[in-house]
This record gives structure tokens, sequence and C-alpha cells, in this order.
């Protein structure tokens, strides 16, 4: 994979999520969160950083979702570099198979936004597509997608976004509350919380959003 596609969309990928990015120093990407140096990516996924660069929680907690997010637009990127296209009546544009598993397809393109993704059933006849679900650049929910819709993963275990919020909410009040828990109890909760916040790296700014939200005083509507 060239270096500079790569670093391309990780660049737009985290700019979207409030991270600031320079230009590329001897083949690292810089990146910078809350005004400040950060970490330093290399073109193979890896991140490189600073003690003195990642001393709070919160700078900690930036450095692993940098860290994520190259993982995966890494992961991403070699797949597209080596799928074949997507020939199927009627598609246009430069769709390739990222995995197709019992009649389901989820594939990538190229747009002048970054990749975007995409998952189909095939036909009867497997020459068409149909039902397509879209998920722009979203590729870990497009491949949570293609896992319940090939059969891969019964959806019955699977858990989506707001579920996953909530249910680390529900180990944070349980972690703080005196309930006497053991060391195991309370290692297995913990490691509940490691496992969504890698899933889902913004989870604590969610769970504050949605605070916010709640404490906003209630104004009722005036009618004429």
């Amino acid at each position: 994979m060239k270096r500079d596609t790569f670093f391309q969309e990780l660049r737009r990928v985290l700019q979207r999520v409030g991270f600031t990015t320079q230009a590329e120093r001897d083949s690292l990407l810089p990146v910078e969160w809350d005004g400040h140096p950060l970490c330093r990516i290399t073109e193979g996924g890896g991140v490189r950083y600073r003690q003195e660069d990642v001393a709070t929680l919160e700078r900690e907690q930036a450095c692993e979702q940098a860290t994520h997010l190259a993982g995966t637009v890494r992961e991403y990127m070699t797949l597209l570099e080596q799928a074949p296209p997507l020939r199927a009546q009627g598609l246009t544009g430069d769709f390739r198979v990222l995995a197709d598993f019992n009649g389901t397809v989820l594939a990538g393109h190229q747009t002048k936004f970054g990749i975007h993704f995409v998952t189909w059933d095939r036909d009867f006849r497997w020459t068409g597509l149909n039902y397509g679900h879209y998920f722009q650049d979203n590729y870990l929910a497009a491949k949570q997608d293609f896992a319940i819709r090939s059969g891969l993963v019964p959806q019955y275990q699977v858990f989506n976004q707001e579920q996953l919020t909530e249910i680390f909410r529900c180990c944070a009040d349980t972690l703080n509350t005196n309930l006497n828990l053991s060391p195991k109890q309370e290692a297995c909760i913990r490691g509940i919380q490691d496992q969504i916040e890698n899933g889902i790296p913004d989870v604590v700014d969610r769970i504050k959003e949605q605070e916010q939200q709640l404490a906003q005083p209630y104004i009722p509507q005036q009618t004429m």
C-alpha cells in the first residue's frame, strides 16, 4: 500500500473526530489533540508517542482512540488494495469486494470524501444486487451489518451502539456503588468497559452529552 494513500485516508478519519494532523515528517504522520502534539503514526499503522504527551487520562484516551482508528484504516485500506472489482448488473462505479459470504457482499469504494462502505444481498441468479445498506465512512458498522446479514454472527449476539453505551453506563454505576464486589467481579466489569471502549472510543463523551441534555430544564411550549 502506498504510504500517501494510507495517510490521506487516515487524515480524513482523524479530522472527523476532532484530531489535527500536520505535514508528514520522516515517514510519520504527526497528530495533535486539543492544540498540542499527541502522537505520530507510522505507515504500518503503528503509533509512537512521548510519555509527557499522554500525561493525563484524557490525553491517554485520545491516544488510544487514534491508535484504534489507525489500525482500522490500515485494515480496510489493505483489503481495498487487494480486493477484486464487484461485478453486477446495473452497478456503476469502482466498488471492491471486501468480503463475500452466503450471498452477502461487503464492498468499499473511493469517493471524494474518502472510502465509503455498503452491503448487499446477491439476487438468486448471482448477477444482480438487492437491498443495499449504505454506511458512508463507518467501516465498523458495515462489517457488523455484513456479519449479521451473511449469517456469520446471530443478530441476538450483537448489541448496537446505544445498547453498548447504556451497558457501559451501568458498569460505571456498579463500580461507583459500594456493592462489596469481589476482585474477580470488579476485574470482569472493568474488562467489559475496556471492550466497549475499543469499539466505541467516544463512549464516555456520549454519556456526558446525554447527561447534559437530561440536566437541561424542561420548558413547556406555549399554546395560543
